[in-house]
C-alpha cells in the first residue's frame, strides 16, 4: 500500500498523500530529517521537490521513505467515500 495520486507539500516539512485505499494522510516529516541522505531535505526548497516514485515518495538525491511508515505516521484527514 503506497501513495498513488501525487503529493502536496505544506511548508516547511509536511506532505499530504492519498494512498491506494483512498485514505488521505498528512505527515509532518521534520523529525525524520536526520542522517546523510535526509540532511539536504532540511532546505524547504529541496524538500518541496518531492514526488511519487516507485510506490512511495522520493527526492532527487535518492532519499525516500517506506510507504508503510508514511501510512502509519500520518494523520488521517480524509477517509474514502463509501
Amino acid at each position: 500500500m503506497g501513495p498513488n495520486d501525487g503529493v502536496t507539500v505544506s511548508p516547511p516539512y509536511t506532505v499530504q498523500l492519498m494512498f491506494d485505499d483512498g485514505m488521505v494522510h498528512r505527515i509532518n516529516l521534520e523529525s525524520e530529517l536526520y542522517g546523510e541522505v535526509f540532511e539536504p531535505l532540511k532546505d524547504p526548497g529541496f524538500f518541496a521537490r518531492v514526488q511519487i516514485e516507485g510506490g512511495t515518495i522520493a527526492w532527487p538525491n535518492g532519499a525516500d521513505l517506506a510507504p508503510k511508515f508514511l501510512y502509519e505516521a500520518g494523520d488521517l484527514i480524509c477517509p474514502p467515500a463509501n
